[in-house]
């Protein structure tokens, strides 16, 4: 296999595929919420990771099992995978905008796990320091096979940004216990985490060792036969209900699920096993139409982080784990590159501007665990629903974030043999075998957007540019894929202008989404628009939108958020709710007889909504997604 290094500096390098993909610094992104992300990413969200990796006790736990330092164990069992995440972020954030300093902690950390690593390979600061006797005894939660899929991600990203050598060293021994305890040495413990699975294949990918996707291989074909003990949490919980290939819908605890199929993808594709990337798709069909939430996000249920039953999607108990908006977005590309369709970069898209952007503040330094479609104003869950928080105890979603924003570059293009695919609309500069082409445009506020050739190969090449589902295609049919073909034998100076169209539009829910009935929501292009109470005149649980109302788009500057394409919306003031007796009455009586004298039934309205990423920096009262219907 040849040095993938040298052709994807990216997370994903397959060896096949209908799309290849590009690498971090083939794409500059110059500008939108994409440039604004990865700008804030840099300047606030990854100097307050490295901070915490200390405070957090991440990289103290792994001093002391190195044998240095003193004080005790701090943290979660798997507290080692958050240095792995924030290594990832920093090592794609210098391959993106090279730092010395960058480089600097990736070799420090990179040789503090060296001397925290075992003489056998085994690398894991909680059992090393606290359950030495209980290494790979406790597998259904111990999450050490899951820590060590992001210290491989991890050295991945640093060998291919060129600063890792010696972490992929480290990793690399770690590989090879597993592969000769697990693999060779006939063990058939499975991790009731996934993820070591999609790591697996990816350092393979990387290095040509085969027995790292073998390995892979079988811990997805052994899930289902009972192997995985029970947590406490019950089979589905872990996915161990049903062999991988036999299950029809996601269930139990949604993160591992998401990247469960992220390897299932991989090794599909490296092994050319159209039957496992079947089941994989016929699962993602069955995901998207009866367990998604409008925002992209997944996980109904916040027992198990799980998801529920199908059409269960309430909007105020949505779990939505910003790690599996992430997880997602991962299964998903790779869904892309192994298929070509648009409809993966439609929710890749749907998921990046809604339940993943809301994660983060506007600052950069303040982050959601849970992504709710609802707040009401006696929230009292504090710890999780009630603001953004600076850390958290449990921080794997903090560094996941920092990891996808440093590595946004790698999903917004792709090649193939007949030219260049461009799935994400950003301003900035993509390169590729021979092409440069310049990219202007305002998405998400403006639907325009223009392409102009700065550098070609000669020849006839196709530009194929993603049609969103819910962009009326104009001039350009897309194909069977939602892609226009423009193929051409284009010049230095030619341009092509791709106009998306971004009327708002009202969206009702599935009739069996029993939490959502009688409501709607709003959308304009990708972003998904929720109404907060900062922006209304009235209480805005008393509120109700007119069915036919005409939806119009404003443009205006919002402290802390900058220039943003708001809604207003025609909607009609109910009367309070009664102040005592049940909150029911029967169909016939008048709406208004409880209200007091002197207030109309329905009183005229204007409401604002703005996008859902946004909410939350301002007055933390107050939110819906979906609102009732008048």
């Amino acid at each position: 296999m040849s040095d993938l290094r040298d052709r994807v500096r990216g997370p994903l390098a397959p060896s096949t595929g209908v799309q290849r993909p590009l690498g971090i610094d083939d794409v500059e992104i110059e500008g939108g919420p994409f440039g604004r992300w990865q700008a804030i990413n840099r300047e606030a969200s990854i100097p307050l990771g490295l901070e915490q990796m200390e405070k957090s006790g991440a990289v103290p736990n792994l001093r002391l099992a190195a044998g240095e330092g003193g004080g005790s164990f701090q943290g979660y069992r798997f507290q080692d995978s958050d240095l792995y995440k924030q290594l990832e972020a920093v090592a794609w954030e210098h391959s993106r905008l090279p730092d010395d300093a960058y480089r600097a902690f990736v070799a420090e950390s990179a040789a503090l796990l060296a001397r925290a690593q075992r003489p056998d390979g085994y690398l894991n600061s909680h059992y090393q320091m606290v359950k030495p006797d209980k290494v790979f005894a406790e597998l259904e939660y111990s999450h050490e096979m899951y820590c060590a899929g992001h210290l491989f991600q991890a050295a991945v990203a640093a060998a291919r940004a060129g600063c890792g050598e010696e972490l992929l060293a480290v990793a690399r021994r770690f590989a090879d216990l597993l592969v000769e305890r697990f693999l060779v040495g006939g063990d058939d413990g499975i991790d009731g985490h996934a993820e070591v699975e999609t790591a697996l294949v990816e350092l393979y990918r990387l290095t040509g060792e085969r027995p790292y996707l073998e390995l892979a291989s079988k811990l997805i074909d052994n899930r289902g036969k009972g192997l995985i003990a029970d947590s406490g949490m019950g089979p589905l919980y872990a996915q161990d209900h049903l062999p991988v290939r036999a299950a029809d819908t996601a269930v139990g605890h949604a993160v591992r699920q998401l990247y469960l199929e992220a390897g299932v993808v991989d090794v599909a594709v490296e092994t050319g096993d159209e039957e496992l990337l079947a089941c994989s798709i016929r699962r993602w069909e069955d995901l998207v139409a009866t367990k998604t939430s409008i925002t992209g996000g997944h996980g109904s249920r916040h027992d198990g982080e799980a998801f529920g039953e199908r059409y269960e999607l309430p909007p105020d108990r949505a779990y939505n784990e910003s790690c599996a908006a992430i997880a997602a977005v991962h299964w998903n590309w790779r869904l892309l590159l192994a298929t070509g369709h648009g409809r993966y970069a439609d929710l890749i898209e749907r998921t990046l501007y809604n339940a993943f952007a809301a994660s983060t503040s506007a600052g950069g330094t303040r982050f959601f665990y849970v992504n709710p479609l609802q707040r009401r104003a006696d929230l009292f869950e504090d710890a999780y629903l009630g603001r953004r928080r600076e850390w958290f105890a449990c921080a794997c979603c903090p560094p996941n974030i920092m990891r996808l924003v440093s590595s946004l570059g790698h999903y917004v293009a792709t090649t193939d043999d007949e030219g260049l695919s461009v799935h994400q609309y950003v301003p900035g500069t993509i390169r590729a075998g021979g092409i440069t082409l310049a990219v202007e445009t305002d998405y998400p506020w403006d639907g325009r957007v223009r392409f102009t050739v700065r550098a070609t190969p000669g020849g006839e090449w196709t530009l194929k540019l993603r049609v969103p589902a819910w962009s009326a295609p104009g001039e350009l049919t897309p194909n069977a894929d939602g892609y226009a073909e423009l193929r051409r034998a284009w010049k230095p100076g030619d341009t092509f202008t791709l106009d998306l169209d971004l009327t708002p539009r009202l969206v009702l829910p599935h009739r069996r989404i029993d939490a959502l009935r009688g409501c709607a929501a709003i959308e304009r292009g990708p972003l998904v628009y929720c109404f907060e109470q900062i922006d209304q005149t009235a209480d805005l649980e008393d509120l109700a939108l007119v069915p036919d109302t005409r939806l119009r788009a404003v443009r205006r500057d919002l402290p802390g958020l900058g220039s943003t394409v708001l809604i207003e919306a025609d909607a009609v003031r109910l009367p309070p709710a009664p102040p005592e007796g049940l909150p029911y009455t029967p169909q016939n009586t008048p709406q208004n007889t409880t209200a007091p004298t002197d207030l109309p039934a329905r009183t005229p309205v204007t409401v604002t909504a703005v996008p859902y990423y946004q909410w939350d920096n301002r007055d933390g009262g107050v939110m819906r997604v979906w609102t009732p219907l008048a």
